[in-house]
């Protein structure tokens, strides 16, 4: 939005204000601060032939298109080049033909918008590629070129079997696999090349023949829903540009995995986990589509998997959510996905209210705890597992060794084990099973009671790992502590130990998952001369995933400006590198010699990277944390000192809470109206006082804050001024945070050692 108009709307806010301070009726706006629309063509990034990156688009349903924007060589993704469906290779490639001459891809300038990827040739030939929702069709529009157009489909998988009136006809066939045949149709519509994928030469032919008819309406559709994706209620904007862009970014990329392949889910990641996992779809749910207003797709999503539960009484995974849901296969070898499901299913709620889900779900949640109950509780009441049934799941070939073995008490698990056990006796007491509630709660107070006995190593102040079946703790660095810190009984324990995992693990480009001072530490996750890219996975490889918890946890204890350092950083990655507009699945721990950043491995898009970021942007620094359940929305801000103004639209239950953050000369002024909903506003800023305000739709608050004082007025929809209130700083708050403060002070990132100096890096193997 322009800048002149923001100024102009806070300038009648802060005019407004003046004049409460001298009436005792005072009037604030009455219209909302934000509902803008976003064009796509805005969002475009362009991209060098010497950056080559990474482009991709799903239809939100199982098709995939991958390709680099001027060479596709990357060594691991390039195999997935293309055209993917529900797990299949269609085709590889296209090549464009004019006037008997192929384009060449890498001398065109590239840019890339979220719909589509535009490459303008020197001959002044534009190539416009895009996909639609829900079809399995791929379009080229070309505009400039004079002389006969023609395009041919290439790859390992594809062969051309009839050409005539006016377009072409392949299939591809799976390697090994001749049973699975597509059939596929490609023609031309005016200026658009028009590639149709079906299961039969009648069924592909149908299709094309309905997109020439409706492809520029469904080309519309697609691009107005992308924009309502960051437009509207889901509207963010703030002075800083690069800021602005990478989350508009990291919500359309998001987006993007969200499909229908089979039921609703979240793609774990792209090329090669188009599938679901549950560990994955959970973990990234808040970011994905509840902090960001996808109320309805959450709901389909929790729903779809309920459904794939194992409700078998005699089964060893009775109550399970499975790990994986793909085409054809379902695997429940997992211990994290159900709790997190579960989890999943509280934040569900408390962000919409919905409480008919809990009352649809709770046969599911009752399944899932007793099944954990009866067959993986110990003695003490932990959640028991395998080595590799943790999110730290790679296993060496072929004898299925784990290469990070965390049997088998994880500390995470335990942690995602008493949320379970809490959720559930929150949903048994919203449907009056009081003795489930009695007992689940009974249980969880057990394990928090036993938790720091256990796992706080009472010299070093370390959290354990993990205990193993001798019940002897595991003192290696691991970033999993930093989800188990809400265990401990003691703040500064848990400040302590975030300093120690955040020195230890977090880098400048995110969260290694090995201390390197540990002999195991591997400094890169590709090194093939030397060994597995496996056995690095879970053993140095950086996660951006694990950058949520760690921001998260310096957020909570007043550290907002050091976890900004790592969000910015992170942004930038979706900017400048690897695919367009998302975060990969891991990066190096190291750079290579001679390389100033580290490079990105794993996928080149992973959802619950993406939902992290985005979860820790609105739930931490902005600080909204609905709770409808008990019928409040938390407003928690913690902005970093260089934040600026930012401008934002969240959906809460069913209303919209409209907010700006302004910096101000003496502090900073917030101000939140909430729309179509009720609620209580509980305000939150820390060192101040907590005060809770009764909100009805339409009300506004504006939250006045220097270094000595809160000052909010509360007004009703009219603009009319209910009550105003000084908050002033809280003793007890402000010596929790002096204390937090010292012993956080001076906290640096970890960094890089010599590589060749670790034992994995002497190894050797022939790839």
């Amino acid at each position: 939005m322009p800048v002149s108009r923001t100024l102009l709307v806070w300038a009648c806010c802060a005019t407004t204000l003046l004049l409460a301070a001298c009436n005792s009726t005072p009037r604030l706006p009455a219209s909302p601060p934000t509902a803008r629309v976003v064009v796509l063509d805005s969002l475009a990034i362009p991209v060098s032939a010497s950056e080559n990156r990474a482009v991709s688009f799903t239809n939100k349903r199982s098709a995939f298109y991958y390709t680099q924007t001027h060479r596709n060589d990357h060594p691991e993704h390039a195999y997935f080049r293309g055209f993917n469906i529900a797990g299949r290779r269609i085709f590889s490639d296209y090549r464009l033909i004019v006037a008997g001459a192929a384009l060449d891809p890498q001398e065109a300038t590239v840019i890339v918008r979220p719909d589509a990827l535009v490459r303008t040739h020197p001959q002044g030939i534009t190539e416009t590629l895009r996909l639609f929702d829900g079809r399995d069709v791929l379009a080229v529009e070309i505009s400039g070129a004079s002389g006969d157009v023609a395009l041919q489909l290439s790859g390992d998988t594809v062969t051309r079997v009839r050409s005539g009136q006016g377009s072409d006809e392949y299939t591809a066939t799976q390697a090994g696999d001749s049973s699975v045949v597509d059939h596929i149709v490609v023609g031309r519509s005016g200026n658009r090349f028009l590639i149709a994928v079906g299961p039969s030469s009648a069924a592909a032919r149908r299709l094309f023949e309905e997109s020439v008819a409706e492809s520029p309406a469904w080309e519309t559709a697609r691009r107005a829903r992308l924009e309502r994706v960051v437009s509207g209620d889901h509207y963010l904007w703030s002075d800083d540009p690069r800021l602005t862009q990478a989350l508009r970014w990291l919500q359309l990329t998001m987006d993007s995995l969200l499909t229908r392949q089979r039921g609703d889910g979240i793609y774990a990641g792209l090329p090669w986990f188009n599938e679901y996992w549950g560990r994955d779809s959970f973990i990234s749910l808040p970011g994905a589509t509840l902090a960001t207003g996808h109320f309805e797709e959450a709901r389909a999503i929790l729903v779809s998997f309920a459904g794939f539960q194992d409700r078998d009484r005699t089964s060893r995974f009775y109550g399970r959510l499975p790990n994986i849901v793909k085409p054809g296969s379902i695997d429940y070898h997992t211990t994290d996905g159900t709790p997190r499901w579960v989890i999943a299913l509280r934040n569900y709620v408390r962000y919409t209210g919905d409480r008919s889900i809990v009352a649809e779900l709770y046969p599911n949640v009752q399944a899932s705890i007793e099944g954990a109950l009866a067959n993986f509780t110990d003695a003490s009441g932990y959640l028991v597992h395998a080595d590799n049934e943790t999110w730290m799941d790679a296993r060496r070939e072929p004898d299925k060794v784990s290469y990070s073995p965390r049997g088998t008490r994880a500390n995470d698990i335990q942690a995602l084990w008493y949320e379970q056990l809490r959720a559930g006796a929150e949903f048994a007491v919203a449907l009056d099973d009081r003795q489930a509630a009695t007992r689940w709660s009974a249980a969880a107070d057990r394990l928090r009671d036993r938790f720091a006995r256990d796992f706080v190593d009472p010299v070093t102040g370390r959290i354990a790992d993990h205990l193993d079946a001798r019940d002897v703790p595991n003192l290696q660095v691991r970033p999993n502590a930093l989800f188990s810190l809400q265990l401990l009984d003691q703040p500064a324990t848990a400040a302590r130990a975030a300093r120690q995992a955040w020195e230890a693990l977090v880098y400048p480009w995110g969260v290694a998952t090995l201390d390197q001072a540990d002999p195991g530490f591997h400094p890169y996750h590709v090194a093939p001369g030397h060994y597995h890219k496996d056995a690095a996975y879970h053993n140095g490889a950086v996660w951006p995933w694990l950058n949520g918890i760690a921001m998260q946890r310096m957020i909570e204890l007043g550290q907002a400006d050091l976890a900004w350092r790592l969000f910015t950083n992170t942004n930038e990655i979706a900017l400048t590198r690897g695919v367009v507009g998302g975060l990969p699945e891991n990066l190096d721990a190291y750079p290579h010699p001679g390389e100033p950043t580290p490079r990105l491995t794993g996928t080149y898009l992973q959802g619950w990277s993406n939902a992290e970021q985005l979860r820790v942007w609105y739930q931490g620094f902005l600080g909204i944390q609905p709770d409808l359940e008990q019928g409040v929305v938390r407003l928690a801000p913690r902005l970093p000192t260089s934040c600026g103004h930012v401008e934002f639209n969240s959906r809460i239950g069913a209303g919209v809470l409209n907010a700006s953050y302004e910096r101000t000369d003496r502090g900073r002024r917030y101000t939140w109206r909430l729309q179509g909903e009720a609620a209580r506003l509980a305000l939150d800023i820390v060192p101040f006082e907590q005060h809770s305000f009764s909100a009805a739709a339409g009300d506004t608050l504006v939250v006045e804050q220097t270094a000595g004082s809160l000052i909010v007025h509360h007004a009703g929809a009219g603009g009319i001024a209910k009550e105003r209130v000084t908050l002033a700083p809280a003793p007890a708050r402000r010596e929790q945070q002096a204390v937090f403060d010292a012993i956080l002070a001076g906290t640096e990132f970890a960094k890089p050692g010599v590589a060749a100096a670790h034992p994995a890096m002497r190894q050797s193997r022939t790839p």
